[in-house]
């Protein structure tokens, strides 16, 4: 979560002035009065400011109470308080008043969670040992966690959403001392366990530790397909299909999670699939048409082509974006899976349907290519998009010029195909 830090011995004080400026500078009628007060936001809690950070901030002071007519001090603290992460402005007090003891659980809590961030393991387990209730403690922000949803680096604040190289030994030691394996964090609406925040981050998959951690907490008992575990109502499954994390997704179909049609497609098991198809090529009773569609969906995103062309064949729809976010033929281009590509246009896929971040397939397939940290080859990706009519925006050369992640070769290949499909300097 979007959560400003606090000092070890915040200033009580320091925050009320700024609730005042700001309750000012939304009541001065001068629209760069907010700028300027973010930026000495910033100044303050000594945080090093960048452009997106201050539109952020800016966007979310004027979306809140505070520009609606006759804002008071009171919603001023509110907004301080929910920015570092409290549900309102007496808990934040409390919090504050709570880290300048230096033996109260609030503050130990607070030193725990960074020590888990950091991978200070000594740390840790010097507070454990002192505090031995602190195994059960949580945290006093919104989401409410306990140490161990914090190994996840998911859901919580997102200036400890790192995943140090020793967080396997830590999770053990959590485990060892008493941590509920099966404990519900409040983040993402409620229900979240350490399993499916550890499947749904990707922190600890870039890291390489995402299925060690998963392997140790399913060894403690953790419960695999507990309704909502991943947040938003999701199974971890669910959760880590919806969220790009294909290979946790893979690791718990094959440590026994339940499969629907939606998770049985989502995860490549083409047998399964068909499991849930009559002979005459009807659903059964245990899936939905809406789970056939999310299914599809994900067969795309995670290039199982096999299963996307059984899926069309059964009645998935090109343009259905089933709440999440793209159609297929997005899914499939982002992905650089270049098989489904093909049967999506081969079907009439349409190129230039808008996703709900405003881009076409075209676009969709330029943020793949300039975010994917992978070796996948986008350029036969383009090609077909641009042979089957895909249009060319303008200013795609410029665009292109200044990705720096991509191979050098890539771009110049892929710079030509828009070239030759009417793109202009």
């Amino acid at each position: 979560m979007e959560s400003r830090s606090l000092p070890p011995r915040p200033n009580l004080q320091q925050y009320k002035k700024q609730a005042k400026e700001l309750l000012k500078a939304c009541s001065s009628g001068h629209p760069d009065d907010i700028h300027l007060w973010a930026e000495r936001w910033f100044e303050t809690n000594a945080e090093q400011t960048h452009r997106e950070q201050m539109d952020h901030i800016e966007k979310r002071v004027r979306a809140s109470k505070l520009l609606k007519p006759d804002p008071t001090l009171a919603d001023a603290q509110f907004f301080v308080a929910r920015e570092h992460g409290f549900e309102n402005w007496p808990k934040f007090v409390k919090q504050i008043q709570a880290l300048h003891r230096e033996d109260s659980l609030e503050a130990t809590f607070e030193a725990a969670a960074s020590a888990i961030a950091s991978g200070d393991i000594q740390t840790l387990r010097r507070l454990l040992r002192t505090q031995p209730e602190l195994i059960h403690a949580r945290s006093q922000r919104l989401h409410n966690s306990t140490l161990l949803h914090y190994v996840a680096a998911n859901g919580i604040e997102d200036f400890r959403q790192k995943t140090p190289s020793n967080i396997v030994e830590i999770t053990n030691l959590l485990l060892a001392a008493g941590a509920e394996v099966d404990a519900e964090s409040n983040a993402y609406g409620g229900g979240c366990t350490a399993l499916g925040l550890v499947a749904t981050s990707v922190h600890p998959e870039r890291a390489g530790v995402q299925e060690a951690l998963l392997q140790i907490l399913l060894d403690h008992g953790a419960l695999i397909d507990k309704p909502g575990a991943a947040g938003n109502r999701q199974t971890a499954v669910q959760g880590c299909l919806a969220n790009g994390r294909g290979q946790a997704a893979r690791f718990l179909a094959s440590h026994g999670a339940r499969l629907t049609l939606e998770t049985a497609a989502g995860t490549g098991q083409l047998a399964i699939v068909k499991a849930f198809f009559q002979e005459d090529g009807a659903l059964k009773s245990t899936a939905t048409r809406e789970e056939l569609q999310r299914g599809f969906l994900w067969a795309c995103m995670y290039g199982y082509h096999q299963v996307v062309r059984f899926l069309l064949d059964h009645g998935a729809d090109l343009r259905d974006q089933a709440n999440t976010g793209a159609t297929g033929l997005h899914w499939a281009a982002a992905g650089a899976h270049l098989t489904s590509v093909q049967l999506s246009i081969q079907r009439g896929a349409p190129l230039e349907e808008i996703n709900q971040w405003g881009g076409t397939v075209l676009e969709q397939a330029g943020w793949g290519f300039a975010n994917d940290d992978s070796d996948r080859d986008y350029v036969p990706v383009f090609e077909a998009l641009l042979a089957a009519g895909a249009k060319v925006q303008d200013g795609w050369l410029a665009w292109l010029e200044r990705q720096s992640a991509p191979p050098a070769l890539s771009k110049a290949r892929i710079a030509e195909l828009l070239r030759r499909y009417g793109a202009v300097a």
